[in-house]
C-alpha cells in the first residue's frame, strides 16, 4: 500500500476533504496540552471536521507515550462512541503521531487515522511511516505496530512558531534522508540553514520521498527499511541515558549525534570516506554541539544498544553502516570493542 502524503498549506481544508472522503461517521482530534493551544483554535477556524469533533488530550513530552496514556485514550474512544467508521486526527509532533497512531492501530484492531504533524521531526519521522508505538520498562518504542495512516498532512504552517531547537531536531532526520539518498541531497540538506522555514515545504517533499519509497518497498521492516535506522542505535542509547539520568535530550539532536558514531563505524568498517565524514561532523558540532559522554558510560550505552529492535540477539548489536552516501548497508554487526572505539573517534571530533 502507498503512503498518501499531501504537501500543503492548506490544512484545514485538506483534513475536511479526507474525512469526507474517508465517509467518517464521527471524528475524534488527539492533541497534546501545547497543540491544543497553538495549534487546534486555527484548525477549529478552517476545518469543519476539526471543530465537530470530539477533542482528546494528552500530556506533552515522551513520558506520555505510556501504556496508561493509550489507555486513557481507549477508554476515552469506547466512552465517546468511536467505532471503525470514525476517523481520529492526530495533531501534534511525534508524542501525538507515535501514541495517536498506537491507539488508532489496536482499537477495535484498527480504526482509520489522519496525522498532522505540527512539528519538524513530526513530518519528517513518526508521522510517516506507518511506525507506531509507546515507551514500555524504560526502552524508547518498545510496544508498537505497523499501520500507515489514511494520511499524512505535511505543512510548515505550524513551524514558524517552533523554538529553534525543536527545528533542528527535525532537521537531524532530513540530514539522515540526504545520506541515504546520495551526494546532492547531502550537499544540499548540508547548505540549508537548519532553522529556516522559507523553502522548506519543497525540501521536505524532496526528503520525506527518501523515506517513503523506503517504506513501500520493505513496509514491515523486513530489509531494506532498516536503513531508516542510520544514527539511531547509537542516538537511541544516547538519549534513553539521558533519560535514566532524568537530563531528556531531544530526539533529533541524539540522532545527529549517533549519525557522527555510525559513520565513524562506518568508516572503520566499511571505507566511508572521510570527505563526505568531517562535513556532517562539522555540521553537527556547529548546529548541535556535542554530547558529552565519558569512558565510564560506555558499559550502559552499550547494554542500551543490546536492547535495540534490530537485534537478532543481544550479543550481536545491529546498525545501518553507509559505504557511501546512497549506499546504505543494514544488519551490519559491531563488536563490543568496535563500538567502544567509534565513541572514543566521536568524543575527539566533536571536543
Amino acid at each position: 500500500m502507498k503512503e498518501k502524503i499531501v504537501y500543503t498549506n492548506e490544512v484545514g481544508a485538506t483534513i475536511d476533504r479526507l474525512v469526507e472522503e474517508s465517509g467518517a461517521k464521527s471524528v475524534f482530534t488527539i492533541v497534546d496540552v501545547n497543540t491544543a493551544a497553538f495549534c487546534l483554535p486555527l484548525l477549529r477556524e478552517t476545518s469543519k471536521a476539526v471543530a465537530a469533533s470530539t477533542v482528546l488530550t494528552v500530556k506533552a513530552g515522551d513520558a506520555e507515550k505510556s501504556l496508561e496514556a493509550a489507555a486513557a485514550l481507549w477508554k476515552s474512544l469506547s466512552n465517546g462512541g468511536a467505532t471503525r467508521s470514525s476517523m481520529i486526527v492526530n495533531v501534534g509532533g511525534g508524542v501525538v503521531t507515535d501514541l495517536g497512531g498506537f491507539v488508532a492501530a489496536t482499537f477495535k484492531r484498527g480504526v482509520p487515522y489522519i496525522n498532522v504533524p505540527t512539528t519538524l521531526l513530526g513530518a519528517v519521522d513518526a508521522a510517516t511511516g506507518g511506525k507506531t508505538g509507546i515507551n514500555f520498562n524504560g526502552l524508547k518504542n518498545e510496544v508498537g505496530a505497523f499501520a500507515l495512516p489514511a494520511a499524512t498532512v505535511v505543512s510548515t504552517v505550524f513551524f514558524k512558531t517552533l523554538p529553534k531547537h525543536e527545528m533542528l531536531s527535525g532537521y537531524a532526520e532530513m540530514l539522515k534522508h540526504a545520506l541515504l539518498s546520495g551526494n546532492e541531497a547531502l550537499a544540499r540538506a548540508l547548505s540549508h540553514d537548519a532553522a529556516d522555514t522559507d523553502g522548506l515545504l519543497a525540501l521536505l517533499r524532496e526528503n520525506i520521498k527518501v523515506k517513503t519509497e523506503i517504506v513501500a518497498s520493505d513496509p514491515k521492516e523486513a530489509g531494506p527499511r532498516k536503513a531508516l535506522n542510520l544514527g539511531h542505535t547509537a542516538g537511541h542509547a544516547f538519549e534513553a541515558l539521558a533519560m535514566e539520568r532524568r537530563q531528556p535530550i531531544p530526539h533529533g539532536y541524539a540522532v545527529a549525534w549517533g549519525l557522527i558514531v555510525e559513520l565513524v563505524l562506518s568508516h572503520l568498517a566499511l571505507g566511508y570516506p572521510t570527505t563526505h565524514l568531517y562535513p556532517v561532523v562539522q555540521f553537527v558540532k556547529a548546529h548541535y554541539g556535542s554530547h558529552p559522554i565519558v569512558c565510564d558510560d560506555y558499559p550502559r550505552l552499550l547494554a542500551l544498544m543490546a536492547h535495540d529492535k534490530k537485534n537478532a540477539s543481544p550479543e550481536e548489536i545491529n546498525f545501518t553502516l553507509l559505504h557511501a552516501p546512497g549506499e546504505a548497508e543494514v544488519n551490519r554487526t559491531a563488536t563490543a570493542k568496535d563500538i567502544e572505539t567509534a565513541l572514543d573517534i566521536y568524543r575527539d571530533l566533536t571536543a
